[in-house]
């Protein structure tokens, strides 16, 4: 072989793979299946992490060291069977149930300000029911991105007001970032925040309106960080962990030594020392550095390789639909799960100060896998809506998938029938004026005009004859 045939026989493949590629990501399912494919993996992926994370911390408490990961388990039982119960639920029903939730939604989050919510975590966040705990800020980051899409596809014509583009989604926004930040939960404002602005930008909204957002967030997080002792501590250790190193910034520090040692190859599964006791919180905020840590460079490049192909196929989701509310909300969900992986990475590789927000399906948290489960049920049903899918399913039947989940197969887009344009109203008539009659109506559709002509001529003049007669 000359040296002149190599690269052309490598050329080759690299033509050959890329056709292949591009031909199977033009199938009617594909985006369907690699979404499926993403789910799962970072569903395994999440419960092996969790249990190597949280064993050694439970042990050292004298607890079972399964006692974390078998909850993790049961709240992931759980968020499959919504999984699967989303899927199944027409997308019209989730769009028209979306003011509903979102009134529920509002309720729960002031209720739990009362003496029904718990104090868990230094937060007024939680119901608790015995040994289940439900947090609602969660499941209103999902019914404010529902609720504001139907609001804003609605409303759509009119649009150009500024009056009809911000209200009611930006009053009713800042009503629930007030009630969140009264328990109060930064983390869970900061993925309100990502919801709203990821609403307001696909819908299109002018750059003008995300300058006041920014200017307002900022005197916002300004405000919140000085009237917060623990927040200002956060902040400062951000800028300067060295300053208390085993308090402020002891998470921070910890997490990057977690990384170096982890290397390109990492320690393995079960050897890695930060999760005895070293780093807080290492199954739930901080379990990326546990990644790095036993996985190395590699487990961190497949997490992060696993988050950029959901944002691809979300947003390739979002695309290809016709339906402008499948649109506005595949594309808002993927934008939410993308951004909060990428909060979480951030402040463990110390690109941003703490939040304390979940890795999406791999951190521990009961309300936080069930609801991010249900998001991948919505947008897996959102990729089934793609009009060439619709058209496969229901020419070619479910499929290996749809059929062993017995799916139903998914409706065609309709766009709403167009409103018939008003008639302008008559103008008034005068008094003088004499009433126009309807030839026809007067003297039927079978007689034609000449004849009730004749009629009314001879009606005339047998009245003018009449007064003549009788002089």
């Amino acid at each position: 072989m000359t040296a002149v045939e190599q690269p052309t026989r490598r050329a080759r493949r690299v033509v050959g793979v890329r056709g292949a590629l591009t031909a199977w990501l033009s199938r009617p399912l594909a985006d369907f299946h690699l979404l499926l494919a993403v789910f799962g993996v970072l569903t395994v992926l999440g419960l092996i992490m969790v249990l190597s994370a949280s064993a050694p911390g439970e042990v050292a408490e004298g607890a079972s060291a399964y006692s974390v990961f078998q909850k993790q388990l049961l709240y992931v039982g759980v968020g499959a069977v919504m999984f699967l119960v989303v899927l199944h639920i027409p997308l019209r029903r989730i769009r028209h149930g979306s003011t509903m939730a979102m009134l529920v939604c509002v309720i729960a989050l002031g209720l739990v300000l009362t003496p029904l919510g718990t104090v868990a975590g230094g937060a007024q966040s939680w119901f608790t029911v015995g040994p289940v705990s439900f947090q609602p800020i969660e499941v209103a980051k999902l019914a404010l991105a529902l609720w504001g899409a139907h609001v804003l596809v609605t409303k759509r014509a009119l649009l150009d007001q500024y009056r009809h583009l911000l209200v009611p989604v930006v009053p009713v926004a800042l009503l629930v970032f007030a009630l969140v930040m009264l328990q109060p939960d930064l983390g869970g404002t900061i993925t309100l925040g990502v919801v709203l602005i990821s609403l307001l930008w696909f819908v299109g909204a002018p750059l003008r309106v995300f300058g006041v957002i920014a200017v307002g967030a900022v005197a916002g997080a300004v405000v919140l960080a000085v009237g917060a002792t623990y927040r200002l501590k956060r902040v400062l250790s951000y800028l300067n962990p060295d300053d208390d190193p085993l308090g402020a910034g002891l998470q921070a520090k910890q997490a990057l030594y977690a990384l170096a040692e982890g290397g390109f190859f990492g320690k393995g599964l079960t050897n890695g020392s930060s999760k005895w006791r070293y780093l807080p919180n290492v199954h739930s905020d901080f379990i990326f550095a546990v990644i790095g840590e036993e996985l190395g460079f590699i487990g961190c490049m497949l997490v992060l390789g696993l988050f950029a192909l959901l944002a691809l196929v979300g947003l390739r989701i979002a695309a290809r639909n016709t339906d402008p509310w499948i649109r506005m909300v595949a594309a808002t969900l993927t934008v939410w799960l993308v951004a909060q992986a990428a909060i979480n990475i951030g402040y463990v590789v110390k690109l941003l100060p703490v939040t304390g927000i979940t890795l999406p399906m791999i951190s521990s948290g009961g309300t936080s896998i069930v609801t991010t489960m249900m998001v991948f049920g919505i947008l897996a049903s959102c990729a089934r809506h793609e009009p060439e899918a619709v058209a496969a399913l229901r020419s070619l039947g479910p499929g290996r998938v749809g059929g062993a989940l017995r799916l139903p197969a998914p409706e065609a887009y309709k766009p709403p029938p167009r409103r018939k344009p008003v008639r302008p109203s008559p103008p008034p008539r005068s008094r003088r004026a004499a009433p126009q009659t309807d030839e026809r109506r007067v003297a039927g559709r079978q007689a034609p005009p000449s004849e009730y002509r004749r009629r009314d001529t001879r009606r005339a003049q047998s009245r003018s004859e009449g007064p003549r007669r009788a002089r």
